[in-house]
Formats: C-alpha cells, sequence, structure tokens
C-alpha cells in the first residue's frame, strides 16, 4: 500500500508543474480530491473540481444522457467536458487537462454488478483511459475509495508529464487495462465541434485551443491577396503588435467549410502568417472567444455591424451584440474601403450612440487598397454580416 507520503510527495510534483484542469468525479474520487487540497499550491493545479451525482447534472456536465452512466466511454465524455471547461477557465497560456472518474464500488446495500471504476486524462495531444474492474467483496467501501483515488492521483500526475509509479494496492484478482489515443487532425476535432480553435502557425504546425492575444484580421480568404496583406502590415504598425489572420469554418448564410476547403485556404499562409481557425461566424462569437482582442475590419464589415437588418431587422439584438462585444473588452480598427466609386471611411458609419470608443480608424494615408477576393473571383460582393 502506498505511504501516504510518497502520496503527497507526489502531489506536490503536480501542484509544480506546470498543467492546470479540471476534475470531475462520480461514485468515487473523493479521497484524492482531499489530497489534493490538502498539499500547498492546489490552486497551481485546480481550476475546479465537478462531482456529477444526478442524472442531470451528468447530462449537464457530458452534453446528452450516457446509455451507461459507469462506463469506459463516458469517463472520456466527462474528461473531454472538463478539459473543454479548463480550457474556457484559464486565465494564462499554461496546458490543461481534463481528468475525470465514473465508478460504482462497495456501499450499504448489495451490488448485483461489478465493483469497477473508469478514469480518463485528456489532454490537447489524446486521451488515455484507465479501466479497473475490483475483486468483489475483497475490500469496504472506503478501501475501494483508496484505490481509485491513487489511480487518479497516477493519471494526473502522468497526463501531467511526469513519472509515476504509486502501488496501487491491486490484488491478483484485481484487473486494470490502459488505453491511450491520439486525437483527430486538429482540422478535423474543429470540424466535428470537440474544439473551439485551431491555430496554426507559418510552418504549417497545428494546437488547438491554444490561447491568442494578437490582433485578429478575419475573413473568408478565398483567396488571400495583397490587400489583406497590407491591411494586416497596416494594422500591425497601428496597433504596435503582430496581426493574425482568423476564418470560421462555419458561416451566417453558407454551408461550413469541407475539410479539403479548409486546408486548401490555409495552404495560402503557409510561410507568410499565423492563422486561427475557428467556428464563430459573427464577431460576437468570436468576442467571446477572444476577448481583449482588436478586431481588424474593413469599412463594410463595420458597417454591418451597426445595421439592425443583418440582425434580423431587431435593433435591440445589434445594440445587445455590441455591447457584448464591448463587455469582453474588445475594439475595432476600420480600414477604409472602395465603394460606388467613392472611398468611405469609418466617418460614414452610423454608430450607435455609446458605442463610438470601440471604433478606430486607420487614416487613407495608412492604408488603401482598392482591391476583394469577390473581385477577383468575378462574383457578386457578399452581403451576409
Amino acid at each position: 500500500m502506498t505511504d501516504l507520503k510518497e502520496i503527497e510527495s507526489l502531489i506536490q510534483r503536480i501542484h509544480d508543474a506546470p498543467h492546470q484542469g479540471v476534475l470531475a468525479v462520480s461514485g468515487a474520487g473523493s479521497q484524492a480530491v482531499a489530497w489534493l487540497l490538502g498539499v500547498a499550491g492546489a490552486s497551481r493545479t485546480l481550476l475546479e473540481v465537478i462531482v456529477p451525482y444526478g442524472r442531470n447534472s451528468m447530462i449537464d456536465l457530458v452534453g446528452f444522457e450516457p446509455g451507461q452512466f459507469v462506463s469506459a466511454e463516458t469517463a472520456k465524455s466527462m474528461a473531454r467536458a472538463a478539459y473543454r471547461r479548463a480550457v474556457r477557465l484559464r486565465e494564462n497560456d499554461l496546458p490543461v487537462i481534463g481528468l475525470a472518474c465514473t465508478a460504482t464500488i462497495a456501499t450499504d446495500r448489495p451490488k448485483r454488478g461489478d465493483h469497477r471504476a473508469h478514469v480518463a486524462a485528456w489532454d490537447n495531444v489524446g486521451c488515455t483511459a484507465y479501466n479497473l474492474l475490483l475483486e468483489k467483496g475483497r475490500r469496504d467501501r472506503a478501501g475501494e475509495e483508496d484505490l481509485v483515488s491513487r489511480l487518479l492521483i497516477q493519471a494526473l500526475a502522468q497526463v501531467s508529464g511526469l513519472e509515476a509509479d504509486l502501488n496501487l494496492g491491486l490484488n491478483p484478482a484485481d484487473r486494470l487495462e490502459i488505453q491511450q489515443s491520439d486525437h483527430p487532425d486538429p482540422v478535423e476535432w474543429l470540424l466535428s465541434g470537440d474544439v473551439s480553435t485551431v491555430t496554426v502557425d507559418s510552418s504549417g504546425e497545428m494546437a488547438a485551443d491554444e490561447p491568442v492575444q494578437s490582433p485578429l484580421l478575419a475573413g473568408s480568404f478565398n483567396p488571400l491577396h495583397e490587400g489583406h496583406e497590407g491591411l494586416a502590415r497596416a494594422a500591425a504598425q497601428t496597433l504596435g503588435a503582430e496581426v493574425v489572420y482568423e476564418i470560421s469554418v462555419t458561416n451566417v448564410d453558407k454551408p461550413p467549410l469541407s475539410d479539403a476547403e479548409v486546408r486548401r485556404r490555409l495552404t495560402q499562409f503557409k510561410g507568410k502568417a499565423k492563422v486561427v481557425l475557428t467556428r464563430a461566424e459573427t464577431y460576437h462569437k468570436k468576442a467571446a472567444l477572444f476577448p481583449g482582442t482588436t478586431f481588424v475590419i474593413g469599412w463594410d464589415t463595420a458597417e454591418r455591424l451597426v445595421a439592425p437588418r443583418y440582425y434580423g431587422g431587431d435593433e435591440a439584438a445589434m445594440l445587445t451584440a455590441l455591447a457584448e462585444i464591448w463587455a469582453a473588452g474588445c475594439r475595432f480598427l476600420v480600414a477604409g474601403r472602395e465603394a460606388g466609386d467613392k472611398f468611405r471611411t469609418l466617418a460614414e458609419v452610423p454608430i450607435p450612440q455609446g458605442f463610438s470608443q470601440i471604433f478606430q480608424s486607420i487614416p487613407e494615408s495608412a492604408f488603401r487598397m482598392d482591391i476583394t477576393s469577390t473581385s477577383l473571383r468575378g462574383e457578386s460582393p457578399e452581403t451576409s454580416p
């Protein structure tokens, strides 16, 4: 049996590792929570602990009703949900983890089924599942809780990149199976809705749900052209920061981009610039993903942002969206564009009273390039917001 001092020593190493996470436990694992909180530095490791004991609580966590509440697949779904919550809760760029346990162990009444526990650890690379079948009747509840909790600590240490080999106290009749699987390609993962963003650097390397703190220039980039690149340069000079391109794989009035189409558009940026892929087709959704960001836009986009017709004719919906963007600490840097044989600027945009401070103009002297993706494709201008 593992000595408590050895557990505390391992937990101290976990707290000192540069990972943070959300832990979800159901049926067992409460002792692991107590151990983690009992060693100084727990706030460096735990962003949140969730205990979804009730049926509705579990459904709320994973987003659906599991076929079996105690199963390997449910543990993975819990870990994935915990990971996605950790991404939303983190306040820095440290790597995050989702760790989960669902179990059925000895209780105050006889159980007909097996005593078992399923633990899953989810990070940005893959998922490791630990499926434990206990020798029924060998231990009381406290003994089974202790074993499952030690397995949780072991899993947390390993997903944190630490070497750990706790003596779990398994009996010859106990069975522990460990399965490791890598996540799908990040683009596939984004298209399936399992991650919120995919960042692609200029070399083509991808990372899911990586924090982006740069100004963003959003567009379809079909194709990427010198107007986009000139605007990115002018915005970078104005803001004193590198501008990252953003492509939403979903669109307000068009089908989602296919996997092949996403990759085709990404090839345009190889060796040139960083791109972030999202599923956020509107700016208030982008603001929720990237709080504090400055969005670089053209005059035509600024006009659509403040036009009620692009919100179903509902002026209140337009004002609410702008208020959400402002509350997220986001701003807009607006470049002029030629429209109807006239160069139009932010000064001509009817910004609602009280919102002018979140809009800033790029002077015509700093940027003007009368070229659009639409004209290059020979299509009619797009009208979606």
